[in-house]
This record gives structure tokens, sequence and C-alpha cells, in this order.
């Protein structure tokens, strides 16, 4: 060795993770060394490009950054950076920047990868220190999508422009031009808190449009007259990424902020646009713009375009099932509008349901289609059914062409089973509860994940209310449900190795749904019920549980980790199989996985396994009822 790798061996042998390698191994890493000189302010590497070396910091500092441009670490002698995108697809996820004069090892990519591989003392540390635990991936994974971790707060540039209800609608379009505003909020000081004032509506250019103009009224009527008094808001301290949803689910296109119940800002669809950089939200819009059922099916590029984007992007799990979810209540939206028009008015209100996975917000690319009808309780088969079957097969059929398939069960509107009056499904569901059989425990692991889509949005809350209040008293029905949830276990053996399908078209491989996020979504339903939460998706449910204290400390927050990184591997597959042209799938092979995706694989699977003994434990109990 010459006298520079006589000095990196040096280096190296007195800095984790190298201190402990054996010295042959030691002198070959040292051999492969590059050395890099950089001046302070000098960018090393970018988000996106080819992770190629490892890069470790022999004298100088250098600064680790988020995609969103803050700071995420600072880095002096020994320190390391680039392991993420060297585990993880090969493309760098954390911008770095010379702080100072810096010179640098770099490591190449297969010496670093046969390291990581193949000497458990090297991956321990590199783990350790950076990215081991389930806890470490996910929340970094959070941290770098500026999506979910920036807050409302962070859109608000200006104070919000107010006027009083009584203004007429030319003093409200003049203040909107002074202050170059698309958007007014109506505050009502007569009728104000003690402090503050009180938000009684909001006033845009396309109520102007729309309420105004195209009714002919004067500019002299009062600005109630033409204001949208329903008002959908949210709080300041709530995530862009929960902004975006609610304006998505409520198609609106203004958002009002509020900071303790106080008007503090609006918020633009453009607004949020800057940092939805997946282009759900012009999926949707496309959708909403498609006149027939043709031109419906023909967007299904886009929406798998969407999908790889998003995981390309590095969203997380749990974005990619709600923008995907919505995406399909979007198409279900426009069907019943077509349905309706070539159909005419319905003859009894009624509510078209989302069920599974999209009730849930957790919805993928392979996905099918469950929905079913709820109907006003004057429902008379005979003079009314002929009207709702046609109008469920035209949504089933054209959902079958839009990517959705039929479901294999049966499970559609289009079945007259599960076209139902408000009455019968109280009925159906009470009885569930109360005498719990197979049968009903397959229909309650269904259809307890229900959610208005359209019509009569308020009588899936009823219904969801009605199972809240009585699932958390029937503790025969609560082991029960826990006794289906355990049917399906992960795929893990008794040394932690991978149970694989031993034959069939997916042999070698494991079927993340099936013994994955299944069982896990069953598992956080149960606890849900007995603890009455409201909330459809599996995330929201488990906050809920976790507030009500019924798992082992720290148990809820592993159960948060193992979802979202089981979900996110079977996503990156999905969008694989759809970038090579592959019909995607559920099933991923472990040989093909990275090392570190293995190794987080089998600690998830390995709390689930963990969580499903607990499940067993708590409503055993009652069982023997």
């Amino acid at each position: 060795m010459h006298d520079e790798q006589l000095e990196i061996l040096d280096f190296l042998r007195r800095h984790a993770p190298f201190d402990g390698l054996a010295e042959e191994r030691l002198q070959q890493v040292a051999r492969s060394v590059d050395v890099r000189y950089v001046k302070a302010g000098t960018q090393i590497v970018e988000f996106g490009q080819p992770a190629v070396a490892w890069h470790v910091v022999r004298s100088g500092a250098v600064e680790v950054f988020r995609r969103d441009g803050s700071l995420h670490n600072r880095l002096t002698e020994g320190g390391y950076f680039g392991e993420a995108g060297l585990l993880q697809r090969r493309r760098v996820r954390f911008p770095v920047r010379a702080l100072d004069d810096t010179l640098l090892y770099l490591i190449p990519e297969p010496v670093f990868t046969d390291l990581f591989e193949h000497d458990e003392h090297f991956a321990d540390i590199v783990e350790t220190e950076d990215r081991t635990r389930l806890r470490q991936v996910v929340s970094r994974r959070e941290e770098s999508n500026p999506l979910l971790s920036a807050t409302v707060d962070s859109l608000l540039g200006r104070q919000p422009v107010t006027i009083a209800p009584s203004a007429s609608a030319a003093e409200a379009a003049a203040l909107m031009t002074e202050h170059q505003v698309s958007a007014l909020l109506i505050v009502d000081a007569d009728d104000a808190p003690a402090e503050g004032l009180r938000l009684v509506g909001i006033v845009t250019d396309r109520d102007f449009r729309s309420r105004l103009v195209a009714r002919a009224r004067g500019v002299e009527v009062p600005v109630r007259d033409i204001m949208t008094a329903e008002l959908v808001t949210i709080d300041q301290h709530q995530l862009v990424f929960e902004a975006m949803m609610q304006m998505l689910r409520s198609n609106i296109h203004h958002l009002p902020v509020l900071r303790q119940g106080q008007p503090v800002g609006v918020i633009a669809l453009s607004d949020v646009i800057r940092y939805e950089s997946h282009n759900s939200l012009f999926v949707v819009g496309s959708i909403a713009r498609q006149t027939t059922v043709d031109e419906l099916a023909a967007l299904t590029p886009a929406v798998h375009a969407s999908f790889t984007r998003m995981v390309g992007e590095g969203a997380s799990a749990r974005m990619v099932g709600t923008s995907m979810a919505v995406i399909g209540r979007s198409f279900k939206q426009r069907l019943l509008e077509l349905a309706e028009a070539q159909l005419g008015p319905p003859p009894l209100p009624y509510c078209f349901l989302a069920l599974g996975s999209m009730a849930r917000h957790e919805q993928l690319i392979v996905t099918d289609q469950d929905n079913a009808l709820i109907l006003d309780d004057r429902f008379d088969p005979a003079q009314h059914d002929a009207y709702f079957k046609q109008l469920a097969d035209f949504v089933s059929d054209g959902l079958a062409r839009c990517g959705y398939p039929y479901c294999s069960g049966g499970v559609m509107a289009s079945n007259e089973r599960w076209r139902l009056p408000l009455r019968a499904w109280e009925q159906h569901f009470t009885h569930w509860i109360e005498q719990p059989t197979a049968q009903s425990l397959l229909h309650s692991s269904i259809f307890f994940d229900i959610d208005g889509v359209w019509g009569r949005t308020e009588w899936p809350e009823r219904l969801c209310a009605l199972i809240a209040r009585k699932a958390r008293s029937q503790p025969r029905f609560l082991a029960s449900m826990a006794r289906n949830a355990l049917l399906r276990t992960p795929p893990i053996g008794f040394f932690k190795e991978f149970v694989v399908e031993a034959d069939g078209r997916h042999s070698e491989a494991i079927n993340l749904k099936r013994r994955g996020t299944a069982p896990m979504t069953d598992l956080i339903r149960v606890h849900a019920l007995a603890v009455g939460s409201r909330a459809l998706n599996s995330f929201e449910r488990l906050q809920d549980v976790i507030a009500a204290g019924i798992l082992p400390p720290g148990r809820g927050q592993d159960l948060h980790d193992a979802l979202e990184f089981i979900s996110s591997v079977r996503i990156r597959n999905q969008a694989d199989d759809l970038a090579a042209g592959r019909e995607p799938d559920n099933s991923v092979e472990p040989a093909k996985l990275s090392t570190f995706d293995r190794k987080s694989l089998r600690d998830a699977f390995s709390i689930l396994a963990d969580a499903q003994g607990f499940l067993k434990f708590r409503y055993q109990s009652a069982r023997a009822g």
C-alpha cells in the first residue's frame, strides 16, 4: 500500500463502523477509497441523482438536508452519509452540501453493499446510528416529504381579508380587487364570541360567477346571499397533506384556516399544488371533466402514472393510499352523475357506498370494487328497484372499464342483496354484532369499513355511530372478530426466516396483502371497535387506540411503523411492475429485495406476530361465550 492508502487505513481503524473489521478486510476497503476535496458551499450530492458511493468525512464539515430544504443533520470528522440512497433504489435521498472546506473518502457502492450484507457488526452500527429501527426508517421517510411535515400555517402569507355579511356584492368585489385575492371570509362581528369574530361564510370568484352573474342579479345584493355558508375548514396546525385531501374530498378550491376557532387566513388550491408534485389533483380534475364512460376509461394510464410518480418521489404508504382512494371515489362520483343524467332523477334519496380499502383511504393499484347502496326507508322493490338496479349496473360496469374489476364475492350494489333501505342496514349491523356467526363476521370485516360517496352521506355516518356504540359493549363479538383476525399470520418462521409460497405462479414469493397488510388491518379494526373509534383509516384508528391506552407502551407506534413499511414495500413492488410493463400484484420475492428491506420487512412481520399474540391474550376471555 502506498502512503495515502496507509493514511486512509489508519483513519478507518480509528472510526466506527470500520474499527470492528478484520485487518485484511480493512485493507481491501482502504484500497477501494476514492478521495475528493470540496470547497465550502459546494453541493456534494443532489436529491434523486444516482447513488454510486458511500461518503465518509475525513475533515471539514457537511450539512445534510431534507427534500424541503430544512436541515436534517450536520456531520464532521468520522461522520458518514449516503447509506439511505445505496440501500433504497440506488438514488440519493438526502441532498448534502459542504459547510466548510471538506475532504471526503468515497467508498464505492459494491464495496459498501458487500460490507453491509456480510459483516453484521458493520451493518448493525450503520443501521443503529442512522436508520435501523423501523421507527427511524418510517420517520425519516415522512420527514423527507414536505406534504407529511409541512403544516397549513406555512402556506399563510397574509392576514385574512374579511367583510360583513350585510355588505353588498359590489363592495365585496371591490375589496377582492383591492387586495388581489380570489376569496373573502364573511365574518359577523355582531354575533361573535367575547374575543374574536364568528366565521359565517366564504365568497369566491366562482360564487360571483355562478350565484351573481349567471343569475343576472344586481351588485347591490348582500354578500350573504351569494356566499357559501356550509363551510369546510381546517386548523392551522394540520398538515398540508390533510388540507389537500380535504379539498379533494369536498371539491373546493379555497379552505378557511382557523386557530382556536378563529379565522387566520385562507389557502387556495394553487397554494397546495406547489407542494403536491404527484398530479393526483390533476387526475381528479380530469375525471370531473369527462362526459362519457369511454373518456373516463381513457384516464387509466394517467391514474397509473400518478401512482408510479408518487412512489418514485418517496410518498408514504398513507399518502399513496389516500390519494388513490380519492381518485377512486372521484370515478364513482362522476359515474353516478352520468348515470343520473341518463336514467333521470332517482325516485327516492339514496347513498352510494364505498367499502373496504377505498373507505379506509388505503387503496392501491391492485384492487377490486366493493360498494353498496343505502336506500330511503320508503323503498319499495316493486316500484323502485328497477331504477337502482340500472344505476348500480351502470356504475359497476363503468368502474370495471376504468380499471376496478368486479368483486369476486359479489359485494357490489349491482347485487340486490346489497341494495337495502337504511332500516335494513341498521338491523343487519345490529344482528351481526349481537349474534356473531362465521358469515356475519365476514360481513363485519367488509361492511364495517363504510363511507358515503354520493347522496345522503349522513346515513353511513349514522351506521358508523351504531357500530361504535354497540360493538364495544359486546365482548363475545370482539372475541369472535379477534379470532378471525388471527386466521392470517405473518410469513415468518420460528427463527425469523421468511416463509414463502411453496408452489403456484408466485412460488418463492410472499403475498404482502394476504400475509401483511390485511391481518394488520384486521387487528387494528378489532382494537378500534373495542374503544369505540369511529375512524375509518387504519392509521387514524390506531391513533384512537393509542389514546385509549389499551396497548402496552410503544406498541401502537410499532404497529404504525410496521403497517407503513409493509405497505410501502407492497406499493413499490406494484410500481416496479407497472414500470416494467408487468401486471401488478401483491406478491414480492424476498430474495429480490435489498438486504436493508429484507431486514426491515422481517422486523415489521415480527411486530405483527407479537401484536397478534397480544390480541389473542386480550380478547380470549370472552371466547367461551
